[in-house]
């Protein structure tokens, strides 16, 4: 077992680890700024362009990520990389316009009163006062919407052999043969998996906490 704990094995598995991070990033903000739009569009009292966002977010909450990853890779042909960011980020965004939808409920109707009593413009309302307003309350959400994404980029390497943790792990495990060294490199990358994921959520519940004792003070 000596020869597995390398620090050789061990770069390249948090070499892995790094691309999972970076993907899931880069997705998340992306999904971020679309899942915004869409959520607007669906808010915003216009049928078309309301049901329009509604049918973007049914389709994506309803057909599965492997579905669209597969999409980007081998039906409009992207680059690995480009097409990993535009599936979670297409399939995501979904998920985060109602994320964004519950965000902007949480904000008292007055708000959007007082904007338009100063002067504001609709679109000036929403980046000003209303988005900013309604981030905080959708902050929880996000990081776990962030750990969910971080776990879901396992289906990359079976998907397009992009190497990421998962990916990683498995080419590790071509170097060893026995049935101990390879359960060793799978409890590694839960192992990673569970650090990344516990911090983020103990981050969510630590917010969450704050967020509770400020109201409450």
């Amino acid at each position: 077992m000596a020869d597995l704990f390398t620090w050789v094995n061990m770069q390249f598995l948090l070499q892995g680890l790094g691309m999972t991070l970076a993907i899931s990033a880069v997705a998340i903000l992306c999904s971020v700024v679309l899942g915004t739009f869409i959520s607007v569009l669906r808010t915003s009292g216009n049928r078309v362009l309301s049901a329009l966002a509604t049918v973007y977010i049914e389709i994506f909450k309803n057909t599965p990520l492997l579905l669209w990853i597969m999409f980007t890779f081998f039906v409009a042909q992207l680059p690995p990389l480009g097409a990993a960011v535009l599936a979670f980020t297409l399939f995501t965004s979904a998920s985060v316009a109602e994320i964004v939808r519950g965000g902007l409920a949480s904000v008292a109707f007055g708000q959007y009163e007082a904007a338009k009593s100063q002067g504001f413009s609709t679109m000036q309302a929403y980046l000003l006062i209303i988005l900013p307003q309604a981030l905080r309350n959708m902050i929880p959400a996000l990081l776990s919407q962030f750990v969910t994404t971080i776990k879901d980029t396992s289906f990359l390497w079976g998907a397009m052999a992009v190497q990421e943790l998962m990916g990683r792990g498995m080419i590790l495990m071509n170097s060893y043969n026995s049935t101990e060294q390879i359960f060793t490199i799978f409890g590694l990358m839960a192992l990673f998996y569970f650090i990344v994921c516990f911090t983020l959520s103990q981050i969510v519940r630590a917010y969450q906490r704050r967020t509770k004792e400020a109201r409450t003070s």
